[in-house]
This record gives C-alpha cells, structure tokens and sequence, in this order.
C-alpha cells in the first residue's frame, strides 16, 4: 500500500472484475474506498475459486484494502442510504465507481441532482447498455477465432479476463483524470467505460482494424509468434522453453548460442531474405526456419540451454504451472517484495499481493485484505452521514443495514 491517494475518498458499488479491480488499484494507491454490499452479498460474493470454508478467494482478491457496508439495497430506504453515501460531502469525496445500469437510483443524473459536482465512472458491457461480460465482449469481437492450434477450427476462449482487467485499470485512470479537472473547474464527470469500446478501440490502437480490412482475417496459428520469430519448443529432457526474437540483437544472439549461423544463413540464400535485419522476414518463412530449431532444442537439455541463453542475451522463457511458480518461482512470487503473508478472512493465509507499481525509494505499507461483510456499517453511518448510535441502531432494527 502506498499514500499516493491519502485523503480520496471512493465509494464503490460494483460486482465481478472490473469494478472491483477499480477500486482495489485506487485502494492501493491509498484511497479509502467504501464498498456498499447487498446484505447477504452481491452476485460476485461466493464465486469461484473459494476457501474450504466456502468463501470466495475471488471477492476476497478484488476487495483488499476497501471498507464495507451491507445495505438492503432492495428497499427505498436502503437505496437512499447508498445514494446519501455515495454523494456525501467532501473535497476529496464525491468520487462513484459502479457497474450499476446506466438508468436508477444510481445513475449519474439522480447523483447530480444530489452532488453537482460528482464523478460517477461506470463500467457496462455493451456501450448501448445491453448486458454483456468480457467472454462474450471477446468472442463478438473475434479474438478467440484466432487464437488456438491452426488445425482445429473451433473458437477459444482465453483464461485471463483481459477486457475486465484493462477496463478497471482504465477506470482508474479516468477516474483520476476527472478529479484533475474538476480540482482546476470545479465541474464533474460522468464516464462510461464499456468493456465493448474497451475491445474495439485496443485492436484500433494495435492495428488489428487496419489489418482485416487490408488483408482479412488473421488465421490461428497456434503458439507461433505474429509478425516476428518466437514458439515454444521441446528440449532434449523433456521441458518446453520459448523463445522470442523481435530485435536483431534477440536474434543473433539465439543464433550464436545454438549455432546455427550458417544453417540461416543457407536459408536467407535461398529465399533472399535478411533475417537480421527483417523481423516480418522470419514470420514469413517461420516453416524452413522451425525444423532446424526443434532439431537444436531436441539435442540439448533445458538445464544446458538456460544459463547459454542468459549469457547470449537470448529472450526465453520456460513452461511451468502456477502452482510451481507461486512455490518457487524467486522472481514472480517467493521473493517479489509485492507479496506478503497475510491471514485473510476467509481463514487461509498465504502470499498477498500490493500494488503492482513501484515508488522507488520509498517503503511499501503493509498489504491489506478484504473485509468482512458489513463490517464498517456502523463506522460509515457515523463519520459519513453523521448519524448518531440510536439512529445506527433502529437502522438494524429495521433490517436496513447489517
């Protein structure tokens, strides 16, 4: 944890991975971030994976760090508190994040009307508002069609929700960049964020537009790397290793450590091709080049191959589980100073990790976790909205707030 956002307060009332993933980059940095939860929880509070007790690791991951409230959010007076909460007063206050509909209790027009100055940031699927999450944002925008073995023609859908990560890191930064604005005008914001636009303007930014209609569909082409030399191959013991070559020097080094100079250099004779100099050129006549790399991987071990590689500069890396590299990987996981031990509420304790930035030269904060349930009802009801014990009580009487 860092105090970059010291003083930012940040309420939060979202699901799933987005969302939440806003709001915890924000906590990190130092925000406090209030979270309003259905009581009972919300549709994201027991997902997969979870703890032997049944708790979701998944909630308890997104939420490090934040505050809870449990609302009955089904009730008017319920709704009322989340809005009084979420426009409550404050410099540094009067910051939404959700990925409630466009159109409610929470939309930006019933916020304003409250809070003139409020930033709400939502996060939706489709920009129109039909609902939508990021498997099938990514199956309509044509990704898994390109991904997978080049023989089989079935789509496939990738592990890493990559829209829903790039869509509350973008959050974030929008949310961020409204609070400069309205700190110099006073004015606020309304950002929408769909997962849809988040798509079609990363494969604009990456070209991948200009591509298809220049030259149509990219074809699968399984593990092999587009545009320039890079696969995965079969070491004489057994283990795979990639490697990648973009630049010149990442090429000729691999080269030199396989020796197998003269070889490529037989080959750009007979297709006058410059691989050195010509990254597409190595793409392009992949199938003469594969056969005499399989050949030098299949003569030598991994644990040979790894420490030449490291000598020549070659850009590699080697196949492993998430189990063996959270056990034993020094770089990702077993000595990263993101990571510490922490006993979390759902009775596991294990490697947690801070913020993924680092502020050089200055000392990271000890990690938080997530809380529990309604844990701080009664402290939000009180700093926030001023309300007194006996107020606090009856709204727990009454079933309001738990």
């Amino acid at each position: 944890m860092y105090d970059m956002l010291k003083g930012l307060r940040v309420v939060e009332g979202a699901a799933f991975i987005a969302g939440p993933s806003c709001g915890l980059h924000l906590a990190q940095m130092g925000a406090e971030v209030i979270r309003f939860d259905a009581i009972g929880g919300g549709p994201d509070y027991r997902r997969w994976p979870v703890a032997p007790s049944g708790a979701s690791l998944y909630w308890e991951g997104l939420n490090k760090g934040k505050k809870s409230i449990a609302i009955d959010l089904g009730r008017p007076e319920g709704r009322e508190l989340a809005v009084a909460i979420a426009t409550a007063p404050g410099d540094n206050a009067g910051l939404f994040l959700t990925n409630y509909p466009v159109k409610g209790f929470l939309s930006h027009e019933a916020l304003a009307a409250r809070r003139a100055d409020i930033i709400s940031v939502r996060v939706m699927g489709w920009a129109d508002g039909s609902p939508a999450v990021d498997y099938t944002i990514n199956a309509a925008a044509g990704v898994p069609m390109m991904t997978g073995p080049a023989d089989d023609d079935r789509p496939v859908n990738h592990v890493l929700p990559a829209w829903d990560l790039l869509g509350g890191a973008y959050a974030a930064f929008a949310m961020t960049s409204a609070l400069l604005r309205r700190r110099a005008t006073g004015q606020g914001a309304e950002i929408r964020v769909p997962l849809s636009d988040l798509a079609a303007s990363t494969l604009s930014h990456l070209g991948s537009v200009a591509e298809v209609l220049s030259a149509g569909d990219r074809p699968r082409m399984g593990n092999d790397l587009f545009g320039a030399f890079g696969r995965d191959f079969l070491t004489a013991n057994g283990k795979r290793l990639i490697v990648v070559a973009i630049t010149p020097r990442q090429w000729t080094g691999l080269l030199k450590t396989l020796d197998l100079g003269d070889a490529i250099a037989a080959i750009e004779g007979e297709t006058g091709a410059n691989f050195a100099r010509d990254e597409g050129a190595r793409f392009t006549h992949r199938a003469h080049l594969f056969p005499l790399f399989e050949a030098a991987f299949a003569a030598r071990s991994s644990d040979a191959l790894k420490p030449a590689f490291d000598a020549g500069g070659v850009t590699w890396g080697e196949y492993q589980s998430l189990h063996q590299a959270v056990t034993q990987d020094e770089r990702l996981f077993t000595a990263n100073p993101l990571f510490e031990t922490v006993a979390h509420p759902s009775g596991l304790t294990y490697p947690t990790s801070g913020p993924a930035g680092t502020l050089a030269g200055e000392p990271r904060g000890a990690v938080g976790t997530a809380p529990r349930l309604g844990e701080h009802s009664d402290q939000i009801l009180s700093e926030l909205l001023g309300l007194d014990s006996g107020a606090i009580g009856r709204l727990h009487d009454e079933g309001l707030v738990a």
